[in-house]
C-alpha cells in the first residue's frame, strides 16, 4: 500500500472531475448516484455523463445529468456527440441544458452503433459541432474536447491528428480532455506538440484506475491507448487474484497522477466507470481533501 506522498502538498489549483455513464436499472442508477456522491466529496469542478453511440443513450444522458447535479449539487457537464443526430435535435438539446442551467459540455464526433451504417448525422466531425455549439449559444457553454496523446486510433498520422485537434481548438473549444494513457511521456510530447503550433489551451489527462485486466484490455485495444509492457505483464500473472491487480493497479496510476501533478497539469479527470471504490483509494493516495 502507497503512503500519502502527496498530503498537504495538493494545489487547490489543480481541478479534479470524475466520469459517469448511463445505466438502464434503478439499481444501476442508484449505485452511480451513490458513487457520485462519495466522490463529491473531494470537491471535484464537475462531472460529466457520457452519450452512446449515435446517441443511444440521448435521454439517458439528460436524466443522469439532471440527477446527479441535483443530488450531489456538483455542476454536471452531458457529453455530446454529433453522430447519428440532425442539427435540430443537437439545437433542441442545447436549449433544453441552457434552460437547465448547464454551462459545459464535452463535445465529441462519436462513434456509430452497429448496423447504422453510413447514417452520420448533420454535422460529421467534433469541429463542426463545436463550431455549431458556438453558432446557436455564443459563449454560454465552456466547451471541452477529446484529445489523444497516442494518436487517434482511426488517424493516419499523428500530423493529421494534431491538425483535427486544431480545427477544434479554432472553432472555439475551451480545453480538452485526453483518452488514458499510463506513459506520461506521451503526454508531455503531446503538449510539446501543441504548443509549437501555438496552442494552449488546458489538456487535462484523463486517468483510468486499474481494476480489471480483460476490460482495460479491451478498451485500450479499442480506443488505441498503450498498456506498457511491464503493466500487462505483472497484470497477466496475478491471473484471478482481483486484490492484487486492484493494489497494482491503484499504485501504478496514483504514481502516475504523482508524476503528472509534480509536473504542474492543470487537472485530473477519471473515469470512474460508475465505481467510487477505485478513485477514491487513489485521490486519498494524492492527499486530495475532503469537504
Amino acid at each position: 500500500m502507497l503512503v500519502n506522498t502527496m498530503t498537504d502538498n495538493f494545489s487547490s489549483s489543480v481541478a479534479i472531475s470524475f466520469e459517469f455513464f448511463p445505466t438502464r436499472t434503478a439499481e444501476g442508477c442508484k449505485k452511480l448516484v451513490d458513487s457520485a456522491l462519495d466522490l463529491a466529496r473531494y470537491q471535484p469542478e464537475f462531472f460529466s455523463v457520457t452519450y452512446g453511440a449515435g446517441g443511444s443513450t440521448r435521454d439517458g444522458t439528460l436524466a443522469t445529468v439532471l440527477s446527479t447535479q441535483s443530488e450531489t449539487a456538483i455542476a454536471t457537464a452531458p457529453h455530446l456527440s454529433c453522430v447519428g443526430d440532425s442539427r435540430e435535435q443537437i439545437k433542441a438539446l442545447l436549449h433544453l441544458y441552457r434552460q437547465q442551467g448547464i454551462d459545459r459540455i464535452v463535445a465529441l464526433r462519436g462513434d456509430l452503433p452497429s448496423g447504422m451504417g453510413h447514417e452520420r448525422g448533420d454535422l460529421r466531425h467534433a469541429n463542426e459541432l463545436v463550431e455549431f455549439i458556438r453558432s446557436e449559444t455564443g459563449d454560454h457553454f465552456h466547451i471541452e474536447v477529446a484529445a489523444y496523446p497516442e494518436v487517434h486510433p482511426q488517424a493516419p498520422t499523428m500530423e493529421k491528428d494534431l491538425e483535427n485537434f486544431q480545427r477544434k481548438v479554432d472553432a472555439g473549444a475551451d480545453s480538452a480532455i485526453t483518452q488514458y494513457f499510463f506513459n506520461p511521456d506521451s503526454y508531455h510530447y503531446f503538449l510539446e506538440r501543441l504548443h509549437g503550433l501555438g496552442i494552449e489551451i488546458p489538456v487535462v489527462p484523463g486517468i483510468m484506475p486499474i481494476t480489471n485486466y480483460f476490460r482495460l484490455s479491451r478498451f485500450s485495444d479499442a480506443c488505441g491507448a498503450e498498456i506498457p509492457r511491464w503493466i500487462r505483464k505483472q497484470l497477466e500473472a496475478y491471473g484471478d487474484d482481483t486484490d492484487s491487480i486492484q493494489k497494482f493497479g491503484e499504485e501504478v496510476v496514483t504514481r502516475l497522477c504523482e508524476n503528472l501533478l509534480q509536473d504542474g497539469v492543470p487537472g485530473l479527470h477519471f473515469y470512474t466507470l460508475n465505481q467510487a471504490g477505485p478513485c477514491q483509494g487513489i485521490c486519498d493516495n494524492l492527499g486530495i481533501p475532503l469537504a
